[in-house]
This record gives structure tokens, sequence and C-alpha cells, in this order.
């Protein structure tokens, strides 16, 4: 199983960046310490480890799934690849992503699975799957589906009544019945042998396009960039524990309180760069038609925030839907569209 097998453990002699652990029960159970906790995490850093989540069992199965996946020959996964156009779901090849500003190309394939084609199945919502996603479909995808937004669902309205929003209403952003670009994925990156190329990561520096992400990872590689640094440091993996983090819509619907993260995926530290490594990400998204605007009508605190700003109308009102922001940042990191992506996808939260 992908993760599962004797690797070498994470070196003790490589920085890190520690995160707050939260307890999902004791936030289900409300209490306020750990609400206070998951409070301070999401405005402060924006990412926090998550114990307690109870989605061990279906994040295995996911990694099977993926394995599955991406040992099908390249041919028929290709298949199922998302193109250049904006679509989010599907499979994406390694190699058709640009990570910098200098055009470098990835080297990363993955798995996306529609949250709404795992929950309507056997109806197909956006698209087909490879065979290997279909067999797993009722099993394992909509379970995982299932508990994932049960979980980040759960985190969302601890924000929700942090922000003085009215009961709900993120959730009314962000309904499960509704189509969205939420989906599960399933990562692959293959080992490398050779020392580290600064100038050519994984993943570049981003923010995530969604509202909240449930990552599940068994080797490093994860890096962020604290705020007022400018030095990278590993997010250490520790078993039972998800890595969960703020994305760029739920940063603007907050008017910035809640903090989107730069962060970026680099080969493992040490030995464990040796390994193939395999990640599993659930990103919850807002409904395709809601509006991405900072929710300023709706609680006095992110009016103030936004008040207080600078840059306040063309941050938190950007003018698109959260389906035409997604479809926006997809298209553009394809290397077809590289020129023309630099000025379309320019949102940092660190401003």
């Amino acid at each position: 199983m992908p993760g599962l097998i004797a690797q070498p453990p994470f070196p003790e002699d490589v920085p890190t960046h520690p995160l707050l652990v939260v307890d999902y029960q004791l936030i289900r159970a409300k209490d306020e310490n750990e609400v206070n906790k998951l409070w301070n995490a999401a405005t402060q850093l924006g990412f926090w480890y998550l114990k307690n989540h109870g989605v061990d069992n279906e994040v295995n199965a996911m990694f099977e799934m993926g394995a599955e996946t991406m040992a099908l020959p390249l041919e028929e996964k290709m298949k199922f690849e998302q193109g250049d156009d904006g679509m989010s779901f599907g499979y994406k090849a390694a190699g058709v992503n640009a990570v910098d500003e200098k055009g470098n190309l990835d080297s990363t394939e993955f798995i996306n699975v529609s949250k709404d084609d795992a929950l309507a199945y056997p109806v197909t919502v956006h698209r087909n799957y490879p065979a290997t996603v279909v067999a797993r479909m009722e099993t394992t995808i909509k379970p995982f589906v299932q508990k994932s937004l049960e979980v980040n669902g759960t985190l969302l309205s601890v924000l929700n009544d942090k922000l003085g929003l009215p009961e709900r209403t993120l959730a009314h952003l962000h309904r499960n019945e509704e189509r969205s670009g939420c989906v599960a994925r399933v990562i692959r990156t293959p080992p490398k042998d050779e020392a580290f190329d600064e100038e050519r990561a994984l993943l570049s520096a981003h923010t995530d396009f969604g509202s909240l992400s449930f990552l599940h990872n068994r080797l490093g590689g994860l890096q962020v960039l604290a705020p007022g640094t400018d030095k990278w440091q590993y997010v250490k993996p520790l078993p039972g524990h998800a890595i969960c983090n703020v994305g760029d819509s739920l940063h603007i619907f907050s008017g910035g309180i809640l903090r989107s993260n730069v962060h970026r995926v680099i080969p493992p530290p040490g030995e464990q760069a040796k390994f193939e490594r395999y990640s599993l990400v659930f990103f919850t998204r807002a409904s395709d038609g809601t509006e991405l605007r900072a929710l300023t009508d709706r609680s006095d605190l992110i009016a103030e925030a936004v008040a207080k700003a600078a840059n306040a109308a063309e941050r938190f009102r950007p003018g698109v839907t959260a389906q035409e922001w997604l479809a926006r940042r997809v298209r553009n990191q394809r290397i077809k569209h590289f020129e023309v992506s630099s000025a379309d996808c320019s949102f940092d939260p660190r401003d």
C-alpha cells in the first residue's frame, strides 16, 4: 500500500515549522479551548494538524485506489486527462503544468474525483473516470468524500461562529447537494535521486484555490512560508494526523481574517527522497455559483477587517464566481497557457 511500506523516518536535523494540533472530537464537542486553538491556527498561519478525525480507514483505501490508478498504462490514463480548458476533474499527467515563472514543468501526476460524481454515482455529473476509479467509487471514494465533507463542514461551522456570521452562513455557500469544485485527489510523485534544485520545486509556491484542504501524507515534502519570514520550512507528517489549511475562497469570504498561506511541495528530505511520494487531499470549495466576496454585510468583524485592509476592493471582491475562479486558476497552471497566466493568477494573501 502506498505510503505504508517500510520507509525511512523523517530526519531529525531538518528545520520544521510547528503546527498547532487540533482535536476534532473536542471541536465536535464545542470545547472552548479547542475552538480557540483552531481559530488561532486559522488566523495566524492558516495550517494545523487535525487528530482524531476518524477517517484513517477511508484514507488507506483511497491510497490503494490511487496506486491502482497510477499503475495503469499512460495511454489509458490519458483518456481521462483534464485538458487545458480549466476542468479540475480527471487525470493530470506529469509535465503539463508550469511550476514557476521560468516555465519549469511539474513531475507529479494525480487523479481528481469530483464530489458531485462520487455522491451521485452511478449517475455521471461531470465526467467519466478510469476503471480503477469506477470500481472503487461506491466502496472507497464515496465514503471518503462523505467523511471529508463532514469534517470540513464541522470546521467551517466553528469558523462561521467565530467570524460573527449568522448561523450556517458558510454552510449555505458550501452546499453538498449543489455542484462545486470539491474534489478528492490522490497524488503520486516519483522518487528523486539527485539533490534538490531550488529552481525546480515539485509544486511552486502557491495558495489553495478553495476554502479548506484536508491532507493526508506519509512522507515529507510540504513546506510553508511562515508570516514575516523568507525561510521555507517542512511540515513534518505525523501518523494519524491530517494537515488542514485555509484556502483563497475562505480568505476572501472572511475579509482576510482567515489566512490562506503560501506553501509548496518539494522532494522529501534525506533518504525519504528516494521513495515515491503519495499524498491524498480533499478540497472543500464553495458552490459553483457562489460570488467570491467578503461577507461584510453579514459580519461586523469582517466589515471592520475589510475597512482597514489595503487594496480591499481588488482583494476581497474579485468579481468572479467560485466556479470561474477555480477554472481560471486551473487553466493558468497549464504550460499551454503559461505566457498569459502571470497576470491572471496573481492572488497573494500575504498582502
